[in-house]
């Protein structure tokens, strides 16, 4: 082998190596899997009931006994915080589950088929967009009801066009494709094409959107729950303790400080995960 053909050419390093060159991803990643297992494991890391009110222990501030101190009812605020995390994991889960199986569906049919089909999708989903995300789901939850339920309704709903019109504009290039214009002229069906081929090339930018989405429905769903039109008292949940906590910023403000500071830390940590996964995904945005 001569010395030319000896130079070997840089090899583009695997998704796990380039996903590992961003090290914010990887705080993201712990941050993520920290919530996760704080969540699964909610009764084993939980020193107390949540639920269990001490009205002498009210709005003590942290001590040995109560690592994160009590709320206004003196409740464990580390406890009631770690079940809390179970409920805002339950939600992120199941609106972007549901948002990413109905998008996705949506923006596959209009991009592969296009014309009449593809404009009315599309114009719908340009109306939901239209709304700001908070106020579209106070709009949904003032017609349905508080409760979790309907508040996850409201948050999917919004998250549904941006999932459609992501997994749209993939169909378009793949579409177009040689592979999906000889099955095509092999004769098989559209959702077989849309099965085999087209569905398979628009996972990567569906991964990225469904790590960024989760946190965005944690977000939304702390919001709701602090207006009041989310998850009812005494469930623990992040933004309900916040509500719980506001008339005592002053007095006590380890009620708000340490919700404030786990729903940022999950939802930047989610943040970052999707952005690193971005980054692996794209080979435009790949080191060589």
């Amino acid at each position: 082998m001569d010395q030319a053909s000896s130079e070997i050419a840089v090899v583009r390093p695997s998704l796990f190596r380039e996903f590992c060159r961003n090290k914010l991803g990887i705080v993201g990643l712990l941050v993520v899997i920290a919530f996760i297992g704080v969540a699964v494991f909610a009764p084993v890391v939980a020193a107390y009931d949540p639920y269990l009110t001490r009205p002498e222990m009210r709005l003590k501030p942290p001590s040995r006994e109560y690592m994160l101190g009590n709320d206004e009812l003196g409740r464990d605020l580390a406890s009631r915080l770690i079940y809390g995390a179970r409920v805002s994991l339950l939600f992120g889960i199941v609106t972007t589950s549901v948002a990413t199986v109905v998008g996705t569906l949506l923006g596959v049919i209009a991009g592969y088929f296009g014309g009449a089909l593809d404009n009315t999708i599309m114009r719908f989903m340009d109306l939901l967009l239209a709304f700001p995300g908070v106020l579209l789901a106070i709009a949904v939850v003032s017609i349905l009801g508080p409760g979790l339920v309907n508040s996850m309704i409201a948050v999917g709903i919004h998250a549904v066009p941006i999932f459609a019109r992501t997994v749209r504009a993939t169909t378009l290039s793949v579409r177009e494709r040689d592979y999906v214009m000889a099955a095509k002229a092999l004769g098989l069906p559209s959702y077989l094409v849309i099965w085999r081929h087209v569905l398979p090339n628009t996972i990567a930018p569906v991964i990225v959107l469904v790590t960024m989405q989760v946190g965005t429905a944690i977000l939304s769903a702390s919001t709701l729950s602090f207006l009041g039109l989310g998850v009812t008292r005494p469930t623990p949940e992040w933004g309900a303790i916040l509500a719980g906590g506001r008339d005592y910023i002053r007095s006590a403000p380890h009620v708000t400080l340490f919700p404030g500071i786990a729903l940022s830390t999950v939802v930047i940590g989610f943040s970052a995960l999707g952005d690193a996964l971005r980054d692996a995904l794209d080979p435009k945005l790949r080191h060589v």
